[in-house]
């Protein structure tokens, strides 16, 4: 079938291996949201916006069904969420949230992607304070944005962006709002996209060619670990 068909085989299976690590780490996220809130969705807004993000990623029914009944598996007792924070090459801030049920073995695997690539593993603290902690929303909304942003300031909004490349809008909130915006949203009938937690950097920092390739080595190294659930770092894209 000759060497196009070669390369949309590999394109493919590189894309199915992609979604196979995003549905791994999805259910990883169903499963402590459960184990640390319950399985009622509708108590739960931490489960309710991780089964939303798993649905925006296709995945299926039965994967998210089973990460549910998974919380309750005695395999999953041991998983707990560990964040880890360093330096990398150049003095980028990263911080690392991972679920891992062995923690000496995720520290250890760490370390090493640290020393392999100019950076150092930090102590707790020594970095989160370069971020600030927030919760946001990718939503589908077609009123007035300003109307909106001034409407939720008072359930915690701090911004409101347009996403014109994707049709869509992203509200950031003060990271213990999750709750009161996202049942906001539902209870307006606001159609909710995606919604999660995230670090903001409070300074950015730049990398010469080298280093940004040094750099861009360590954070394929990350995503190649399962243990690794997000990572955030305050380089200047």
């Amino acid at each position: 079938m000759g060497r196009a068909f070669e390369f949309r085989k590999a394109r493919k299976f590189k894309r199915w291996a992609a979604m196979a690590k995003t549905f791994t780490r999805i259910s990883k996220d169903i499963a402590l949201a459960v184990k640390d809130g319950g399985p009622s969705i509708d108590s739960n807004f931490r489960l309710r916006s991780i089964i939303q993000n798993a649905k925006a990623a296709n995945m299926p029914k039965d994967n998210i069904e089973r990460a549910i009944k998974n919380a309750s598996n005695k395999n999953f007792e041991n998983y707990k969420e560990v964040v880890l924070e360093g330096y990398s090459v150049g003095g980028i801030a990263v911080i690392l949230d991972c679920i891992s049920n062995n923690n000496n073995r995720t520290v250890g695997n760490i370390r090493s992607y640290f020393n392999k690539t100019n950076g150092n593993l930090a102590t707790n603290g020594s970095v989160e304070f370069l971020f600030k902690k927030v919760c946001f929303f990718k939503i589908k909304f077609d009123g007035k944005k300003d109307d909106l942003e001034l409407e939720f300031i008072d359930y915690g909004l701090i911004e409101l962006e347009n996403d014109n490349e994707f049709n869509h809008m992203v509200m950031y909130g003060e990271f213990d709002s999750h709750g009161r915006i996202f049942q906001e949203l539902e209870d307006r009938d606001i159609e909710i996209i995606e919604s999660d937690f995230d670090r903001i950097p409070l300074n950015y920092k730049t990398l010469n060619e080298q280093e940004l390739q040094i750099f861009n080595k360590f954070i394929q190294i990350c995503n190649e670990d399962d243990d690794i659930q997000k990572i955030s770092h305050n380089l200047q894209l």
